[in-house]
C-alpha cells in the first residue's frame, strides 16, 4: 500500500490548524466576556436582595412601633471611607452590605428601647461590637464604631470596616 506524499497537504493542514486555533481563542474570549457580564449581574442581584431584606425589616419595625415616638424604631448603619493604606484592597459593595447586615442583626436588641436610655445601651454596644470580627466570603473583617446618634427614633451608627490583621 502506498501513502500519498504529505507535502501536498501541508498548506491545507496549516490553514486548518489556524482555523481551529482561531475557534479556540474566540471561544475563550467569548467565555471571558460572558462571565464578566454574569459577575456584574450577580453582584447587583446580591445588593438588591440585601436592600429588600433591609426594607422588609424596616417595615416590620415601623408597623410594630408606629404609635410610640420615644423608642428607637429604625437602625441605620453607614460606613466611613477610611484612608486606603498601601497594600489594602478596597472592599466591594456586596461585602460591605453583608457586613452591615450582620452588624444590624447584632444591634437588633436596641430596637424598641427608649431613646432616653441610649447612653448606657450605647456604651454596651460600643464595648461589644467595637473591634468585632465578621467573616464574609471566607475572609475576616473588623468593625470600628466611630459615631452613634439618635434622632427622631432613628439610631444612626457610622462604622469603619477593614480587613482583620492577626497580631
Amino acid at each position: 500500500m502506498r501513502l500519498p506524499p504529505f507535502h501536498r497537504y501541508r498548506r491545507f493542514s496549516q490553514i486548518a490548524a489556524v482555523f481551529v486555533l482561531g475557534m479556540i481563542v474566540g471561544a475563550v474570549v467569548y467565555n471571558a466576556i460572558y462571565h464578566m457580564g454574569y459577575n456584574v449581574l450577580w453582584l447587583s442581584n446580591q445588593e438588591l436582595r440585601i436592600q429588600i431584606e433591609e426594607y422588609r425589616d424596616d417595615i416590620d419595625t415601623l408597623k410594630k412601633y408606629n404609635n410610640t415616638s420615644t423608642v428607637i424604631r429604625e437602625i441605620k448603619v453607614r460606613t466611613e471611607d477610611s484612608k486606603a493604606k498601601e497594600g489594602t484592597a478596597v472592599l466591594d459593595t456586596v461585602t460591605v452590605k453583608e457586613i452591615l447586615r450582620k452588624l444590624v442583626s447584632d444591634l437588633e436588641p436596641m430596637r424598641g428601647r427608649s431613646m432616653f436610655e441610649i447612653d448606657s445601651d450605647g456604651k454596651l454596644a460600643r464595648l461589644l461590637l467595637d473591634g468585632k470580627i465578621y467573616i464574609v466570603r471566607e475572609k475576616e473583617y473588623t468593625v470600628k464604631i466611630r459615631t452613634m446618634l439618635v434622632m427622631e427614633g432613628v439610631l444612626q451608627i457610622w462604622v469603619e470596616i477593614g480587613p482583620y490583621k492577626r497580631t
